[in-house]
């Protein structure tokens, strides 16, 4: 017979007003890597175990949203992180269940399945992950003595000898969900704060005659992030993984510490990134593309062999064909410009589709809003759009048309034709010098 599957939960509790971010948006939702904490560990969590449950706090429907299509219980009186948990126990069902929180969101899969892993061993009832941190600071220490943990200490309640101890708590707990339910429910809170803490379970099961099994995992991953600083810290983590990721996979960074990737932006190889590009989500770049210095790109995709940049910004919804370019100061939104294109200098190309190497002079604008709708501009290939010309959507340029500079146009253009939409010059001999003659005069 094959080997029977035990039904694993995770218990995410998300309910902390996070006070120390000082900000309106709960702390879970801060985003690392553009994408919120919650996010990034219900990711994790989504690759290891079942089922998942998110515990919020009142009035936190914003949470909820992210947390989506995993169920959702409330805390109604925020007593504590066992208390918190309690208010899950009705979905834990049976096989294994294991508390989380939405502050440690670099967990990693791996690290994961090493907890629920130990615990299928079958000589802990108990498994918690511990950290060995460069600085333990405040930290509870984790004490232990037969290859066992046999508590947990506060710093502030811990001896100087139990202080010198760089094992610590990261606050993950993972059992069998009838005693889970058995120890939150036995939780006291003859404590200073009057709270019901989690980390009373290590002593409910050293009660019980239960081991308690340690599982390591680094730092880096366990951090908590309760400040913009360590929101800051875990950024610079998350990149500093990225850009290593990215440089492996053949992409060259020519200054990595200042570019900033998304958690989600995928860079084939032979790509080329100069310095202080910033790629927002949903970002795609294909082979032999290269982002020149200073760039910003977000919900975009760039052809193969492609040149962005410097200076340019490519906002959602356009697509960057093969070969094209897009030079400096030049920000297109919603458009899609054909292989081997151009639009070099200064323009704004907006809901717009471009064909197959025209070419946008400099300060070339599509007016796609009227104030109350977006509007579209198409243009064929091998079309010529002067320098500051301005096309007023919707329109259409078939290929081969010819837009001179200064124009503006408001209608259609066929294919092959030239479009002049610009005043007539009118040129008055001497009169600048005129002019400066009466400018010239004293004033009486």
């Amino acid at each position: 017979m094959g080997e029977i599957h035990m039904s694993t939960t995770a218990v995410i509790l998300a309910a902390g007003l996070g006070t120390r971010m000082k900000s309106a948006l709960p702390k879970t939702l801060h985003p690392i890597a553009g994408r919120p904490m919650l996010l990034h560990l219900l990711e994790s969590c989504h690759l290891v175990f079942d089922r998942i449950i998110v515990v919020i706090g009142p009035e936190m429907e914003n949470v909820a949203r992210a947390a989506y299509p995993h169920a959702v219980v409330v805390q109604h009186e925020r007593l504590g992180t066992a208390h918190g948990a309690l208010q899950a126990q009705a979905l834990f069902g049976t096989g294994e269940v294991a508390v989380l929180y939405a502050d440690n969101p670099l967990i990693s899969p791996a690290t994961l399945r090493r907890l629920l892993d130990r615990r299928a061993e079958g000589d802990a009832g108990l498994a918690l992950l511990a950290m060995r941190p460069a600085d333990p600071a405040r930290y509870g220490r984790v004490l232990m003595e037969g290859g066992y943990v046999t508590r947990i200490v506060e710093w502030a309640d811990a001896s100087e000898a139990e202080r010198e101890v760089n094992l610590c708590n990261a606050g993950v707990l993972s059992a069998d969900a009838a005693r889970m339910r058995n120890w939150l429910q036995r939780v006291g809170n003859a404590n200073s704060k009057g709270e019901y803490y989690l980390t009373d379970l290590v002593e409910l099961a050293r009660a019980d005659g239960v081991r308690v099994a340690a599982v390591e995992a680094p730092h880096a991953e366990l951090r908590g992030i309760n400040s913009r600083a360590e929101l800051a810290e875990a950024e610079a983590a998350v990149q500093h993984q990225l850009r290593r990721a990215a440089m492996e996979s053949g992409v060259t960074l020519t200054a990595p510490e200042t570019v900033f990737f998304s958690f989600d932006t995928q860079i084939a190889a032979d790509v080329t990134v100069g310095p202080h590009v910033v790629f927002g989500p949903g970002v795609t770049i294909a082979q032999g593309a290269q982002i020149r210095p200073f760039s910003h790109l977000e919900g975009c995709h760039v052809g193969p062999d492609a040149v962005i940049g410097p200076y340019a910004r490519l906002r959602p919804g356009t697509r960057i064909g093969q070969g094209a370019h897009v030079g400096n100061f030049v920000e297109l939104k919603a458009t899609d410009l054909g292989a081997g294109a151009k639009a070099n200098h200064l323009s704004y190309l907006g809901d717009a589709s471009i064909g197959a190497r025209t070419n946008i002079g400099a300060g070339t604008i599509t007016c796609n809003y009227d104030g109350y709708a977006k509007h579209r501009t198409i243009i064929g290939s091998d079309a010529f759009i002067g320098s500051d010309a301005v096309l007023v959507a919707p329109v259409t340029l078939g290929d081969g048309a010819f837009v001179t500079a200064g124009s503006v146009i408001t209608a259609n253009v066929e294919a092959d034709a030239m479009a002049f939409g610009r005043a007539t010059q009118t040129t008055k001999p001497g009169r600048a010098a005129a002019f400066r003659a009466a400018r010239a005069k004293p004033k009486g």
